[in-house]
């Protein structure tokens, strides 16, 4: 079986930042792009905690859902199996740049979080005990401060190989 993309990414160099991850075209011919936001470095720090993730993932949606530019454009944001970041999917032929200002937005939003965490209840939520927002705030405020203010190359753009998104 053929490895996927994602799979060839040198996880042992990734960096923590926004990259593309993958890039698709639909069968009625829409952009998709596919940005790996990624939290930690792979292997190298602690994963984030699944209940931090589950927070963001909840904050994350329903602020990007709210977004008065971006809102139309917002197909998907999840968290990573290996709790390392989140995949967001967005229409459109897009690049880290494009929306750095709106991840900046973002994770401001919620690193200042304070209230109940939209969505956190037995009726709108499989699993809503599972949530950290302390984590997820803290972990929020780390990568805006320490990627999002002022990300280098190796934020924005995977690890060097030919590895370049589909």
């Amino acid at each position: 079986m053929k490895k996927i993309a994602s799979f060839t990414i040198d996880h042992l160099r990734l960096q923590r930042g926004i990259f593309v991850s993958r890039r698709d075209t639909t069968p009625s011919g829409d952009a998709l792009t596919t940005f790996d936001i990624r939290l930690t470095e792979p292997n190298r720090q602690p994963a984030a905690d699944p209940r931090a993730l589950h927070s963001i993932e909840h904050l994350a949606a329903t602020y990007l859902r709210n977004d008065p530019e971006w809102k139309d454009k917002i197909v998907y944001w999840g968290p990573m199996g290996c709790c390392t970041g989140s995949y967001l999917i967005l229409q459109g032929h897009l690049e880290p740049l494009d929306i750095l200002e709106l991840m900046r937005d973002m994770f401001d939003f919620i690193a200042r979080f304070d209230g109940p965490i939209p969505g956190a209840t037995a009726r709108d939520c499989g699993n809503y005990t599972f949530n950290d927002l302390e984590a997820a705030k803290a972990l929020a405020a780390t990568f805006r401060d320490e990627i999002l203010a002022s990300p280098s190359y190796a934020n924005l753009n995977y690890p060097d190989e030919g590895n370049t998104p589909g």
